[in-house]
């Protein structure tokens, strides 16, 4: 049976639309900006610290620049109890992050892998690293955490420090 020939333009422009749409996706996120660099100081999800993000060696690392608060991750979000004693003030949260595709020097990196270490209950995870601004213009740091494989892990969004 044939389709009526409404239709079939249909389909095809439905088709090129999804593909214009597709290509100006991959354009968008092709070309990224001083805004998609993880360097700079971040507030934690649960607002607890403030985080400066910078180079330690070939790598990018985040040590404890402030200390904000003292609220749990957990559901309810109480004073925190942390299994780690030590001062969070120094404290290196987030260390040997690396550029996951740096295979063209001429295009700036978009995300990075590394290690990000809990204090609440003293353990490191795996953790993926990138910026977007789709949610807020200023910048938010997606933080990836997972044991084995991404699949099986937690998203965690830091805000951009306001610029003074």
């Amino acid at each position: 049976m044939t389709q009526p020939l409404l239709h079939r333009q249909g389909r095809a422009f439905g088709a090129a639309l999804l593909f214009a749409t597709a290509f100006a996706a991959q354009a968008q996120s092709s070309s990224p900006s001083a805004s998609s660099d993880p360097r700079g100081r971040w507030i934690t999800a649960n607002g607890n610290l403030e985080v400066e993000v910078a180079p330690c060696g070939a790598a990018l690392c985040g040590t404890v620049t402030k200390v904000l608060g003292n609220r749990s991750m957990a559901p309810g979000g109480g004073d925190m109890q942390a299994a780690d004693k030590r001062p969070a003030l120094g404290m290196t949260l987030l260390k040997d992050f690396a550029p996951v595709d740096a295979a063209d020097p001429a295009r700036p990196p978009t995300e990075w892998a590394g290690e990000i270490y809990n204090r609440e209950n003293g353990k490191l995870y795996s953790c993926n690293m990138s910026v977007s601004t789709a949610g807020n213009a200023a910048g938010e740091l997606l933080l990836h955490a997972y044991v084995g494989i991404p699949l099986f892990g937690k998203t965690q969004r830091w805000v951009r420090v306001a610029s003074d």
